[in-house]
């Protein structure tokens, strides 16, 4: 089977794990047990949040590393060697923006390593983009 397939089989799946995980509890405030925007609001980013986890462990902790440190099991192999999200240099110098640009578009789009593959898929769904920006600026810390 092609990556791209495997790739897009397994964000359906994240997609009905998280869907399932975002069914609101039974009688659980909000008045007669219907959530309400804000309960919703909190909900989607949660999912949001845990699928952006999902697929940075699926997709970029190989290269990147589960720490963000570039040491993944496949950047061994990789010339240039993966960004180090824990360089606060570096983390000072690019925007969330050019983050998410570089993560939907792919690295030749941004004038970096075309080796650092594109995710269009996720130009669809900003929110897990900003998941993935608040992972990355997370490595800094």
């Amino acid at each position: 089977m092609k990556p791209h397939r495997i790739l897009a089989l397994a964000l359906v799946a994240t997609g009905l794990l998280a869907c399932e995980k975002s069914a609101p509890p039974s009688g659980g405030g909000g008045g007669g047990g219907t959530p309400t925007a804000a309960t919703a609001t909190t909900n989607s980013a949660k999912v949001d949040d845990a699928t952006a986890k999902q697929i940075f462990n699926e997709k970029c902790a190989n290269c990147h590393g589960v720490d963000g440190k570039g040491d993944g099991p496949g950047a061994a192999a990789l010339n240039p060697k993966p960004r180090n999200y824990t360089n606060k240099m570096w983390q000072s110098t690019v925007t969330d923006e050019q983050i998410a640009k570089t993560i939907v578009f792919g690295g030749a789009a941004v004038g970096k390593s075309p080796v650092m593959p594109a995710s269009p898929d996720l130009d669809a769904k900003p929110e897990v983009v900003t998941g993935l920006v608040k992972i990355i600026r997370g490595f800094a810390n």
